[in-house]
């Protein structure tokens, strides 16, 4: 049998979790989408230009997707109700997966240093059109998620983390333009 929430000693009267609607997790999940079949392009495109620059754009990409995947895990493990033991609910999943998402920031981030170095000792031949074109692309794409993430609840941690990845991926493909143009007038690849 269920307690009263008033005398119940794991409810204080206060709601500490945060309402999750079928609009955010819609949000979350249409944004995972767009993000991870980007990502697949991103790959495919870094791999045919030869751009560092995109490969480690999609492997932020992954982040991201993997964040967004795990957001909307949590929305829907946050779902389930307190209980005497998990009297936070299973809002602390949200915890364990930003957790998991900045340990495999820091793995991709070191992968790109050694790639980069590597690069810099036998500089490889890039593709600045094919790396201009998926650029442009994640650039829109970006946008578009970080659109439609900022139409979501902002007050929500999961939708506020989600937001932030896009805006870095946003960057990345601003990062990613810059380079392909240098590289097409100037020819310079280590950029």
């Amino acid at each position: 049998m269920a307690a009263d929430k008033a005398t119940d000693p794991f409810h204080d009267g206060h709601e500490h979790a945060p309402t999750v609607t079928s609009a955010n997790e819609r949000k979350v999940l249409v944004s995972f989408v767009l993000i991870f079949a980007f990502m697949i392009v991103e790959v495919v495109g870094g791999l045919v230009s030869g751009s560092l620059a995109l490969l480690a754009d999609a492997g932020h990409m992954l982040v991201d997707a993997a964040a967004l995947g795990l957001a909307y895990a949590a929305f829907r493990l946050g779902r389930r109700a307190a209980d005497r033991k998990r009297t936070f609910g299973y809002l602390r999943f949200e915890v364990v997966a930003g957790f998991l998402n900045a340990l495999t920031l820091f793995g991709i981030a070191a992968w790109i240093g050694v790639e980069a170095w590597q690069r810099l000792q036998e500089p490889q031949e890039v593709l600045a059109g094919p790396m201009l074109a998926v650029a442009v692309v994640g650039l829109l794409v970006n946008l578009l998620v970080f659109w439609i993430l900022s139409r979501g609840d902002s007050e929500h941690v999961n939708i506020q983390g989600a937001a932030l990845h896009v805006l870095g991926d946003l960057l990345g493909s601003v990062g990613a333009i810059a380079a392909a143009l240098i590289i097409r007038f100037t020819g310079w690849t280590p950029v």
